[in-house]
């Protein structure tokens, strides 16, 4: 009987350590990527001034990047139109605020 509950014990215990083994697994695997990501792009849109800054999409653009990453619009065909909120037409332009690209939408 008492070698039962020992046992009983043991699982409970090696559960709980396989619990943890996964949430530690899920933290280092799912989450630090993202965070490294995300400070890979803030490195990579960094900009000392406003010649820098380029619109972040061939057609219609509401966000700026640097030029450094700037697509390839070539054999990309836009409309003519003047998308309101974008940077179509004069409406805006990308500047480097605080050392960051950031579309200005007047």
């Amino acid at each position: 009987m008492l070698e039962k509950k020992k046992k009983a014990q043991m699982t409970a215990v090696l559960v709980i350590l396989l619990i943890i083994a996964i949430g530690i697994f899920i933290f280092i695997y799912l989450l630090t990527p993202k965070v490294y990501k995300n400070n890979e792009k803030e490195k990579d849109n960094f900009c000392s001034n406003d010649l820098e800054c380029v619109p972040a999409s061939c057609c219609h653009a509401t966000l700026c990047s640097t030029i450094k990453n700037k697509q390839d619009c070539s054999g990309i065909f836009c409309t003519a139109s003047c998308e309101p909120g974008t940077l179509d037409c004069g409406q805006g332009s990308c500047k480097c605020i605080n050392n960051k690209c950031k579309a200005v939408i007047e």
